[in-house]
């Protein structure tokens, strides 16, 4: 989209159908419109153009291909309105009432009909989306091959599909087709209703091929029974499992891999741990403890990590990543003790999600967020205000979610920065007040919000001063590419960006000092420190050497991991061909892969002059920074529960595919699933503070309702193209300052002397 198209609300003056599935731009004098399912954009023509679009007309518009097939059939309707006169709705009400399409009688139909013969009657579609269910024969003759408008003078017969009695049965078909699909979704939503089922649990990967298959086999298809679920399907769900499984673990004698150990509590108040392995081929479930008894003993942890390394293998395990309590913390350095191949390493997304965390706790930005979650609640709280912002920022939420309460919190005030003029619009319009909700309290205070200067101002200081910290929490959470040679450039451009934004050194020591207590851990792990040594996107990018710190680490790494003294002497010889780019690290092929490729594939494809390095780089460059939960489930207490033997290893395998599911899904999950529903339940954890007000008033009970409630869009095209945050770290590490981690003290030594 043109940079220089500023956003117009649509108003309620506009009465049409087709406002409400378009935006409209302001170009200078013009007005343009855009289609919000495919994005085309319409210079001209004005609504009735776009509705022509969705309702698949030809000739002044081309037809949209992603409409729904309910709005298309609106279109249709409210075009054919237009043409048809009031006195003759009886007699297509007849038509309709004596046509059957189970017949071939189309044909046969009278070529008389009530409709303005003077207008170009509606056309079926040329093209019909796959999903579509409007089922219509192919128009013939009714379009300009030419390109050009259409001549006056002689009119050509209209072709079948354009006689009135065939938009009628089409009309039929489509309605009986939606008809139909309403069924379905209504059998659906009875069944999760029943069981308890999440609802959330449509988004579920495997969801959609479980309707195609059911589809597939026609009427009369016997879904399984009960025992056919947990016997021969569960063993065959069981075997393709493990076949993925044994297809990963074949690949940790190249790659390494890493032990994530996950701590949740269940629902009824049991301290149960989740151990899983990944590895670039995905990340797999292994096991579940119950740890209630001892969760306070490190002896106890200990002992628990040390069987799982052993029982996954020690000489492929690189590093063993749990959070940071201070218990993990005993029971890993005893860990590493007994291994000394095996590093203990802290979470970087916990890590990362506590310096936002204390980010929070200063005095300013927790006023801010304060006000920003005022208006939230405000907003999230009344069905009719939720509505109006909906569609003044053409359905985009004002909460955006995040992995965490804190990092929902970050976002969530940066999305408002996004569209402040749509709020601004909103709360000037003769709509907003002449409501009763512009006159309560927190739409008065909303005002006032909305409209401060300063209160956007410090939004867009707190954005920029946190931004680089919420880029590297998606990296290192991301499941496309291991993050460890992401790390440390993450952090340095996060102390960068504050430097530059606060200049004053007093200032930005004070969330350099913030960044540096959550850091500590990860700074001093040497894996992070060589992943950044062996990024080749970072190591060619900095000018001059790399920081000495970092060179120390990076033998520290070399000594740990490699236990021959012979190989750590090559690796080393090796490194000067690495920093020289000699032989195929010069190639031209090899130096614009540095962007291009992975780090660990760039080494698997150009390291082959200095294998005993590529070796080392690719196992270290192969892991990842973070823990990857699963989503709670209650088998575990059953299988506590349980004391039938036979019953006891049904659900440990029902446990093991469930988890593995689980987790292969967060690799395959579609971003363009169903749009994210601030208020609903499954989210409440991380939403709270900006939609749950801090005590329900019985007023509002009366004056607002759920089934009045636009559903969301999640229509985000007017914030911009998304961009690659790996790409946004960018080259150049030259300020020692960042990487020496100054600290109050020594500023204040340099003003004593």
């Amino acid at each position: 989209m043109a940079s220089n198209l500023e956003p117009v609300p649509v108003t309620s003056q506009k009465h049409d159908p087709a406002w409400k599935h378009c935006q409209m731009f302001k170009n200078g004098d013009r007005v343009q419109l855009k289609c919000i399912y495919c994005g085309k954009i319409f210079k001209g023509g004005g609504i009735h153009r776009i509705k022509e679009h969705l309702a698949g007309q030809k000739g002044n518009a081309s037809t949209c291909l992603r409409v729904q097939p309910d709005v298309r059939l609106l279109m249709q309707e409210s075009l054919n309105g237009v043409v048809v006169k009031k006195r003759k709705k009886q007699k297509i009400a007849e038509e309709i009432s004596n046509f059957n399409p189970s017949t071939s009688e189309i044909d046969t139909f009278p070529t008389q009909c009530g409709l303005n013969t003077e207008v170009e009657l509606l056309a079926v579609p040329d093209t019909v989306e796959p999903s579509s269910t409007l089922l219509g024969n192919r128009e013939e003759g009714t379009s300009n091959k030419g390109g050009g408008r259409k001549k006056k003078g002689r009119v050509r017969k209209a072709s079948q599909s354009t006689t009135p009695n065939a938009i009628v049965a089409n009309s039929i078909i489509a309605i009986n087709s939606k008809k139909a699909n309403n069924q379905v979704y209504m059998a659906i939503g009875r069944f999760l209703y029943d069981v308890g089922l999440p609802l959330d649990a449509v988004n579920s990967v495997y969801f959609q091929p479980m309707v195609d298959a059911i589809s597939s086999q026609g009427a009369g298809f016997v879904a399984p029974s009960y025992h056919d679920l947990r016997s021969w399907i569960l063993k065959n769900s069981v075997q393709e499992v493990r076949s993925n499984v044994d297809q990963c673990m074949g690949t940790w004698v190249k790659t390494g891999c890493s032990v994530l150990v996950d701590e949740w509590i269940s629902e009824k108040g049991k301290t149960l741990i989740n151990f899983s392995v990944h590895c670039p081929e995905g990340t797999m479930f292994f096991k579940s403890v119950d740890i209630s008894d001892a969760k306070n003993s490190t002896d106890a942890l200990y002992e628990l990590l040390r069987e799982v390394v052993e029982e996954v293998g020690v000489r492929n395990v690189l590093q063993v990543v749990t959070n940071s309590e201070e218990r993990y913390v005993v029971a890993g350095k005893r860990l590493t003790e007994t291994f000394h191949s095996v590093f203990w390493t802290p979470s970087a997304a916990c890590c990362i999600d506590l310096m936002l965390a204390d980010f929070r706790e200063l005095e300013w930005i927790n006023t801010i967020l304060e006000k920003a979650k005022s208006i939230s609640r405000f907003i999230y709280n009344h069905g009719f205000v939720l509505n109006m912002m909906r569609r003044y920022t053409f359905g985009i939420d004002l909460v955006d979610l995040g992995v965490s309460r804190f990092a929902t919190d970050f976002i969530t005030l940066r999305r408002m920065g996004n569209i402040k003029h749509n709020l601004q619009s909103m709360v000037t319009s003769e709509e907003w007040m002449e409501c009763s909700y512009s006159k309560k309290q927190g739409g008065l205070a909303m005002l006032d919000y909305i409209g401060s200067q300063q209160f956007w101002s410090s939004c867009t200081s707190i954005v920029r001063l946190t931004d680089p910290l919420l880029r590297l929490l998606r990296i290192v959470r991301s499941e496309k590419r291991p993050a460890m040679g992401y790390v440390y450039a993450g952090i340095y451009r996060a102390k960068e960006t504050i430097k530059k934004e606060l200049v004053d050194k007093k200032d930005y020591l004070v969330y350099w000092n913030i960044i540096d207590h959550r850091w500590e851990q990860l700074q001093r792990n040497p894996l992070h420190a060589a992943g950044f040594y062996l990024n080749p996107k970072f190591f060619y990018g900095t000018e001059g050497d790399i920081h000495l710190h970092i060179r120390s680490l990076v033998y520290d790494c070399i000594e740990k991991l490699v236990p021959d003294t012979k190989i750590q002497d090559k690796i080393v010889k090796e490194t000067t061909s690495y920093h020289n780019a000699a032989g195929d690290f010069g190639r031209k092929m090899a130096i614009r892969a540095r962007d291009s490729l992975l780090p660990a594939e760039w080494w698997s494809t150009y390291g082959g002059g200095c294998p005993n390095l590529a070796r080392l780089a690719i196992r270290i460059l192969s892991q990842t920074c973070s823990l990857i939960g699963c989503k709670p489930n209650q088998i575990p207490e059953q299988i506590q529960k349980t004391k039938n033997f036979l019953e006891h290893q049904r659900l440990s395998d029902l446990l093991f595919v469930q988890n593995n599911l689980r987790l292969r899904q967060m690799v395959w999950k579609n971003k363009e699933q169903d749009a994210v529903d601030p208020i609903s339940y499954e989210n409440i954890d991380i939403v709270e503070d900006w939609v749950t007000e801090k005590e329900l008033c019985s007023d509002d009970f009366g004056s607002s309702d759920w089934m009045t409630v636009d559903p969301p869009l999640g229509n985000t095209m007017i914030l911009g193209p998304s961009t690659d945050d790996v790409e946004d770290l960018g080259a150049g590490f030259d300020d020692y300052e960042i990487f020496d981690g100054v600290k109050d003290s020594e500023e204040e030594n340099g003003e004593d002397k």
